[in-house]
């Protein structure tokens, strides 16, 4: 009746050091899968502020680019208005003026349409800048509350194991 006693004891505690073995490993494997997903996540947070500079010199460029062609239409207006005010004083000269006249008007609406395409755009780029940053920040957020949930079941799993296995 001893024997089968130590026996049973012996059972257990085969089995409980059985049970710690894999519950290292488990353990083990976890804590590389998190330090796999925390280098992906440096890598993609360095990826991102690479996009956000570029997003910046864009936005810059495309605002100089922006003012240029607003200079341009100015200079065209002061032109369009000597060309009318030539036009006008010199009607009977010809079709000539008035052609080019016309010509100037077109290349000055032209331009302006320009100006008021990259103004849109110049909205446009802003906007999906504040939208990037808005989905990296909840994206982080996700993650960490994410990870830190599975660390917590993870554990009460374990726990639950050891537990059911001493009862």
């Amino acid at each position: 009746m001893s024997i089968i006693l130590y026996l049973s004891v012996a059972l257990i505690a085969i089995a409980f050091f059985i049970l710690v073995i894999s519950l290292t490993k488990t353990l083990k494997a976890m804590k590389e899968t998190m330090e796999s997903v925390s280098t992906t996540l440096d890598g993609l947070e360095n990826q991102l502020k690479g996009v956000t500079g570029e997003t910046t010199m864009l936005l810059h460029k495309t605002n100089a680019l922006a003012d240029d062609i607003q200079v341009k239409v100015e200079k065209l207006d002061t032109v369009v208005d000597a060309v009318k005010g030539v036009g006008t004083a010199v009607q009977g000269v010809g079709d000539t003026v008035v052609d080019l006249n016309t010509s100037l008007q077109r290349v000055t609406k032209t331009v302006s349409s320009t100006v008021v395409k990259n103004e849109d755009k110049i909205a446009q780029a802003l906007q999906w800048g504040a939208v990037a940053k808005e989905i990296k920040d909840k994206w982080f957020t996700k993650k960490k509350a994410k990870q830190s949930e599975e660390a917590k079941s993870e554990v009460m799993i374990h726990t639950q194991q050891l537990e059911g296995g001493r009862g």
